[in-house]
């Protein structure tokens, strides 16, 4: 049995860096409510002066809801914790309902942390929460289509929207711990129905764990997660020397690929590069599919080409592989307020943001207008390149003299690491990194974990 006695919250805690306090998000289950006390237990006694906020979202999905969330408030204010109760309002989807509370749940624990200057969630997921989610994802499937990947669980922590880490402690730890931990406090906790209802895929795989029977299939998913963790780590540490290697920004837009990453001798490694770098270049949240990028790959090796996989145009030239947005698609003109994500690849900031702007795509005429520099890298790719990126309607419309682009623009479109912008697993720092400083996107804050950084 785990030693959850007063040193547990100490092991749970102390290679994590609350400097500028935590938010715990806390629904009412029994995982959430010990993450609090044990969170509450550790910053007592090393860093008493933290601020520490609970959060619980009540997604208004059930009618006891409401009553969980107070009894939560309650229990904070018995323990001088800071608590507030966030809802979720809205429509719900008929379909997807889990993903979509879960996207809300982040979207409003993080606007949580910022109001407050928090850049970190802490959460309750268990060890338990991590075999099932490895043992679904290897009975759909997911992980065969993306080498292995999603075998890995969930990350021991993640970049949420570029800006707030959310952490999990208890990801080494048994609920059935947790729940020993809080009998011994005499603390209760919410039981949610729909935990146990089969109709959704996570209780069924619950359901499938629970018992002696189920034991040794835990153990053997989490033995699962930890190898596959390891083998992405270290698969992402050899795509992103590849790309610092054999990538290049010649213009805003394009980015061209040294012919000798097809022969640098680690294929899977390329691969996984070449899908980063085809995802962040069209805007897609999700890579490319693993097979159709190892074929794009083997075309590749076989000589010139021009191919488009996940909105991005592969353009084998003499010059070198370039990859840019392709024409299709793009946004339509319109009015565009600050912060707006435009076109999956830019954040727009409004050198005035108390209006809009009217922003479209530059277009291949606009473009034309454009000077480009000279160099190795064929002008017409650069202005095709620029001719994706998004302009002043009045700039693009403009007949003669080409527009001083971008200094004239009214605003500023900051590229980002597409496929990695919403959630960033601590498992894919490395990649993440080398495209961001490829594009010129933002780096991205330190890892809070002690002796840890993002640099």
């Amino acid at each position: 049995m785990l030693d959850t006695g007063p040193e547990f919250s100490t092991r749970l805690f102390s290679h994590i860096d609350f400097t500028n306090g935590a938010v715990a998000a806390v629904s009412g289950g029994s995982d959430s409510i010990a993450l609090l006390l044990l969170l509450k237990q550790h910053l007592d006694k090393t860093a008493p002066s933290t601020r520490l906020l609970s959060i619980t979202v009540d997604h208004g999905l059930r009618r006891g809801s409401a009553g969980e969330a107070q009894a939560v408030a309650q229990l904070c204010a018995d323990r001088g914790i800071v608590h507030r109760i966030l809802a979720w309002s809205g429509e719900k989807p008929s379909t997807g309902l889990p993903a979509a509370a879960r996207e809300a749940r982040y979207r409003l624990l993080a606007s949580a942390a910022r109001a407050e200057g928090i850049g970190l969630i802490v959460t309750g997921h268990t060890s338990d929460d991590q075999a099932e989610t490895v043992l679904m994802r290897r009975d759909r499937n997911d992980a065969g289509r993306d080498e292995g990947r999603g075998l890995a669980g969930m990350a021991p922590a993640t970049l949420h929207d570029w800006r707030d880490w959310i952490v999990r402690p208890l990801l080494g730890v048994r609920r059935s711990a947790l729940r020993d931990f809080l009998r011994r406090q005499q603390v209760g906790w919410a039981e949610d129905p729909t935990n146990a209802d089969e109709a959704f895929e996570r209780p069924r795989m619950r359901a499938a764990l629970a018992g002696e029977a189920g034991a040794q299939r835990m153990n053997d998913a989490l033995a699962l997660a930890a190898q596959a963790a390891g083998a992405r780590m270290r698969l992402g540490a050899k795509a992103a020397s590849l790309v610092e290697r054999f990538a290049s920004r010649p213009a805003t837009g394009l980015v061209r690929l040294d012919p000798a990453l097809l022969s640098a001798g680690d294929d899977q490694a390329a691969v996984y590069a070449l899908r980063i770098l085809l995802a962040t270049t069209g805007g897609i949240a999700f890579l490319p599919d693993q097979a159709r990028s190892e074929a794009l790959f083997a075309r590749l090796k076989a000589g010139l080409l021009c191919a488009t996989l996940s909105r991005t145009v592969i353009d084998f030239r003499r010059a070198g592989i370039f990859l840019r947005r392709e024409m299709r698609g793009l946004p339509a003109a319109a009015a565009t307020v600050d912060a707006t994500i435009w076109d999956g690849r830019r954040q727009i900031t409004l050198h005035d943001a108390s209006g809009a702007l009217l922003i479209a795509p530059f277009g291949a005429l606009a473009a034309k207008r454009l000077a480009v520099g000279r160099g190795e890298t064929p002008p017409s790719l650069m202005r095709a390149a620029l001719a994706a990126e998004p302009g002043l309607l009045q700039a693009v419309e403009k007949a003669g003299s080409a527009p001083d682009w971008p200094t004239s623009q009214g605003f500023a479109a900051s590229p980002f690491v597409a496929p990695f912008a919403r959630f960033l697993p601590s498992f894919d720092l490395a990649p993440a990194r080398a495209v961001a400083g490829l594009i010129g996107a933002a780096p991205f804050p330190a890892l809070p974990f002690a002796g840890h950084s993002a640099g």
